[in-house]
């Protein structure tokens, strides 16, 4: 078994105790990132159009061949065959693997040569071939390399992206007799490409894969960096090429479209070094076409998944991911990787060897962003991992924390609990700037624990008089709803409170609903939907009986009752409608403050002025929601200028349970946002959701930072004038 797809905890365990994995990781997103988005811009400004517009075009090709898969199967057969080629559609992985066997065996051929094909990886071929006698080598250089560590890929485009130069020197030294330098990359590259050539004059056949399969000529497209591609297909008789049907295209203008946004989002070319199209047999050799479904077809029939088969295999998900910068790809995901790998793995290989990774996400959403079909990872992640959650596959501390979430009086008795012992530990001398002074393991030592304040926020709003309205506005004499949102309410009073103050300034008074408690996005993004569902009703009895709009701190549950009460509800069409009625009122604080008239610019200028910079919550930047832009508000209203802040829409490593069920890749991802923190040199650092803020803080202080981190509604209120 290789250590790639040993059981998924030995992987992680593997992954966090590398010491070199996250910087070179790191410094490869990073560079990906810039390069990248330099070519966005370019390929928008010479067609004139967004990235937005070009992948949607795509995404629709893609959409509609899909639905006429079997037309297009057809029309490829027909052309590829009259061309010389025989095509063959398979439905399983053993089928296919038996299917290559079998010519290998009726033409005498003990020796294949492939290039890069992740089909190929999906079937487990080279191990299959191996046990019925032909053995099968890998051309593309990082593919060779992994053969001869005996691992898999760890990425879709740049399998070896986690070894290290000196282990590669080592590798190649051992495979080709001599010794290299690990800094003499020409020679070890020369050395290696010395050293395949022998395979190439001697294999009875070669193996590719398929970028696209285009069904008005029959032809195959393959876009590589290394010329082995050609050699693989053109020197052995017999070509295989391993494809899924949803490779099919109906033309060359949509292979062209296809080039636009392939290179660009997979190694950050405005095209790649090679694109090698073939149409049939060369004389007197052959060509088989293998199409292959393994649960291509049960995708396509699930209305969450079916958009995952517009992948194009380039990698962009896995390249801005901020716990694959952390775990690296043989952790995150099975064999495919990345995001994309959480999602088709389930359909592939089964809901076992999907389960363990879907963990590992934190839902930030950058996945999409970048996605060149536009495929709605975040979305289609949160489904399998709620089928892994039904397959009996969550950990039984979270299955138990979240029914009691679920229970309200159970959940705020325990929480009034904690903060009496969060008082008398403040009386012993055990709670420093908040946080307590208690030993933890080792692998949760990177954070510090919250000590929970007395009192918790809806106290602070209801026992205080209100606060004076700032100008006219166009919100005098309405009254507001305030979610205080359950994480805040009880870790962050203040925050909760201050979304009082800054809603009672803009000219509305404020009403807190009786009872409300959580908007079940915890046991949603943990895939435990029958407890969202009783959490999400208790909150819609909570909030129904009025027309008022609702504001929250925390947009996490703004887009929890506007995305996800939908999905929750899909079946049950009376609660669809009253989830409907509330979400529609739903605004987060920024989004209320930034209407007409409710705080002129300038209004809070009359705190002390502050060093002071901003990290964006996620999800909201990743949607693209104006209102999570919490610097541009801050800056407005106080008229000072946020310090700039390098990667402030990259995820901080909360991730709901995600820190608790893998804290090392909390603590990673942690790590980048702190390192980014301190290069400001900022004195406090805002932010816009109380998960976030409970995060930083108990990180910032485990770390010895000397910056405080406040909800941004706090940052405010502190700016408010002071009244009598």
């Amino acid at each position: 078994m290789s250590a790639s797809t040993a059981p998924f905890k030995e992987r992680y365990r593997r992954s966090v105790g590398d010491p070199d994995l996250k910087p070179r990781l790191l410094a490869f997103q990073r560079s990906w990132r810039e390069s990248r988005d330099a070519q966005v811009r370019r390929l928008e400004q010479r067609t004139e159009r967004s990235f937005d517009e070009l992948r949607r075009e795509f995404a629709a090709v893609k959409d509609s061949t899909l639905k006429r898969i079997d037309d297009y199967i057809a029309e490829f057969r027909a052309n590829a065959e009259a061309a010389g080629a025989t095509v063959i559609e398979l439905s399983t992985a053993e089928e296919a693997v038996n299917y290559i066997a079998a010519v290998c065996k009726s033409r005498g051929i003990d020796l294949v040569v492939k290039s890069k094909s992740m089909v190929s990886e999906e079937i487990e071929l080279n191990h299959e071939l191996e046990q019925r006698g032909v053995t099968a080598i890998e051309t593309d250089l990082g593919e060779w390399l992994l053969q001869l560590a005996e691992e898999r890929p760890s990425h879709l485009v740049m399998p070896a992206i986690h070894q290290k130069r000196q282990y590669v020197a080592e590798i190649l030294g051992e495979e080709l007799g001599r010794e290299f330098d690990p800094d003499d990359i020409p020679t070890m590259v020369a050395s290696a490409r010395d050293g395949l050539r022998r395979h190439y004059l001697s294999a009875g056949a070669g193996l590719t894969g398929a970028n696209a399969l285009v069904a008005e000529t029959g032809s195959i497209m393959v876009v590589t960096n290394e010329g082995n591609m050609r050699l693989a297909t053109s020197l052995p008789d017999v070509h295989f090429v391993t494809a899924g049907i949803e490779k099919l295209i109906p033309s060359w203008n949509d292979a062209e479209r296809q080039l636009q946004l392939l290179p660009r989002s997979a190694t950050a070319q405005t095209l790649s070094t090679y694109t090698t199209c073939i149409t049939g047999a060369q004389p007197g050799k052959e060509m088989h076409i293998i199409l292959l479904d393994n649960g291509r077809r049960a995708m396509r029939n699930s209305d969450v998944i079916g958009d995952a088969l517009r992948c194009i295999r380039c990698g962009a998900c896995a390249n801005v991911c901020p716990p694959y910068q952390v775990v690296g790809g043989h952790t995150f995901g099975h064999i495919y990787t990345g995001a994309i790998g959480l999602v088709n793995t389930t359909f592939h290989h089964g809901i076992a060897d999907a389960a363990g990774p879907q963990g590992l996400c934190v839902s930030c959403g950058a996945c999409h962003t970048v996605c060149p079909v536009d495929i709605p990872l975040p979305k289609q992640i949160l489904e399998i991992r709620h089928r892994s959650h039904q397959a009996g596959h969550a950990p039984l501390w979270e299955r138990v924390a979240l029914r009691l979430w679920a229970r309200p009086r159970l959940f705020h008795h325990m929480m009034g609990l904690a903060a009496l012992g969060s008082g008398f530990a403040r009386l012993i001398g055990l709670v420093r700037r908040d946080h307590l002074r208690a030993p933890l393991p080792r692998r949760l030592r990177w954070r510090s624990i919250p000590a929970l304040p007395m009192r918790p926020g809806r106290s602070l709003v209801e026992s205080r008089a209100p606060e004076p309205r700032l100008a006219d506005s166009p919100a005098a004499g309405q009254t507001v709803d305030l979610f205080a949102q359950c994480l805040a309410d009880r870790l962050l009073p203040t925050a909760v409170d201050s979304t009082a103050k800054l809603i009672e300034a803009g000219g509305a008074s404020v009403q807190l609903p009786e009872s409300q408690h959580c908007c079940g996005l915890p046991a949603f993004d943990a895939g435990d939907w029958d407890n969202a569902r009783r959490m999400a009703k208790h909150t819609i009895e909570a909030l129904e009986d009025s027309e008022r709009e609702i504001v929250t701190p925390a947009p996490s549950c703004v887009i929890s009752m506007q995305d996800h009460w939908p999905r929750l509800f899909a079946d049950d069409a009376e609660w669809r409608s009253r989830a409907a009625a509330v979400s529609r009122r739903v605004h987060d604080l920024a989004d209320w403050l930034e209407g007409p008239g409710r705080l002129p610019d300038g209004c809070l200028s009359n705190g002390e002025a502050a060093a002071w910079t901003a990290h964006r919550f996620c999800q909201t930047s990743n949607r693209g929601d104006a209102w999570g832009r919490i610097d541009t508000l801050v800056e407005r209203l106080t008229g000072e200028a946020a310090l700039p802040l390098d990667e402030p829409d990259v995820c901080c490593g909360f991730g709901g349970l995600t820190s608790l069920a893998a804290p090392e890749v909390g603590a990673g991802i942690l790590e980048r946002k702190l390192s980014c923190i301190a290069d400001t040199g900022c004195e406090t650092l805002i932010t816009n959701n109380p998960g976030c803020v409970i995060h930083l803080r108990a990180g910032a202080d485990s770390s010895g930072a000397s910056h405080q981190t406040l909800h941004y509604a706090d940052f405010l209120a502190a700016r408010l004038p002071k009244h009598p």
